[in-house]
């Protein structure tokens, strides 16, 4: 059957090395067409060709469980289980990252704790971004050191369940495994070996220069908002300064209209007469409407 293990492949922490795949995920790749038309009698020379053709990692998505190209060609990797020296090659391969990503995923499901933490690590200097695919079907991007510490520290990774592996410490105790030095502390021992080594001048003039700079902008800055201020209170003044001019305007003109009766226009002793005549019938109409009211209870 095209879905079975081959005859001499080595079982995996005492399993068949396809089972270290969920049942249901396996059904699922067995069922795609990824792997019937892409997988099919795919050898270890082949896969090469076929890892390379890879754009994005990830495992399962969407609600029909459909598989990723990188989960397929991982159970196909466990299925006809290539050789140490193959995994060993993808992981060093530098310019596929996705046959990269490949390898480190295989050699952390197949290899002892002292090669994972032996082929992984070493890939922490790398920072290329992957794309990967979420279980939404919507594509993030990491990079390929978050990857390998998903692997190294998470118990799953692209819907795989990750076998244990042994803490570092432990086989640091058992000296199978040197202390890790980190590339960041690499780098902060030799920028404090050439400050003590190097008398390197501090750039005095440009720093005075990057100081002048600054009080000329505070400078300018200030003057700005003083300038605004400025045109805002002379810009109050000038308001209030003609609200007294209408105010002793209207006074004027009141004035006038009080000592002489006979200056009012026409038409205002005419609105007069209508502004009493709708007092009158307001009035009128609000005594009926009592009347009416009494007349009722």
């Amino acid at each position: 059957m095209a879905n079975r293990t081959v005859k001499d492949a080595k079982s995996i922490r005492g399993t068949n090395p396809q089972y270290l795949i969920e049942k249901i995920i396996r059904s699922r790749i067995y069922d795609s067409k990824y792997w019937k038309e892409e997988c099919f009698a795919l050898t270890a020379e082949l896969l090469v060709d076929k890892a390379m053709e890879l754009r994005y990692i990830g495992g399962a998505f969407g609600g029909n469980v459909k598989p990723t190209p990188f989960l397929c060609l991982i159970l196909k990797m466990l299925q006809i289980q290539p050789e140490k020296d193959i995994i060993v090659e993808f992981i060093k391969n530098e310019e596929f990252k996705y046959v990269r990503a490949l390898g480190a995923l295989y050699m952390r499901l197949t290899g002892t704790s002292l090669d994972c933490y032996k082929y992984l690590e070493p890939l922490f200097n790398d920072n290329r971004k992957l794309r990967i695919q979420s279980r939404q079907g919507q594509y993030e991007l990491i990079h390929m050191d978050e990857f390998i510490d998903t692997l190294l520290r998470e118990e799953r990774s692209c819907d795989i369940i990750l076998p244990r592996i042994q803490k570092r410490h432990v086989l640091e105790e058992n000296n199978e495994l040197e202390a890790k030095v980190s590339a960041l502390e690499d780098d902060m021992d030799e920028g404090m070996e050439t400050s003590e080594d190097e008398d390197i001048p501090a750039p005095k003039e440009e720093t005075r220069k990057r100081v002048d700079d600054y009080d000329r902008d505070r400078d300018r800055h200030r003057s700005d908002r003083e300038k605004r201020h400025t045109r805002s209170d002379k810009k109050l003044e000038r308001d209030k300064a003609r609200s007294r001019s209408r105010d002793r305007d209207r006074e004027k003109r009141e004035r006038k209209r009080s000592k002489s009766p006979k200056l009012f226009s026409h038409k205002e002793k005419e609105r007069d007469k209508d502004r009493h005549r709708r007092d009158d019938r307001e009035r009128d109409r609000e005594r009926d409407r009592r009347r009416e009211r009494d007349r009722r209870y």
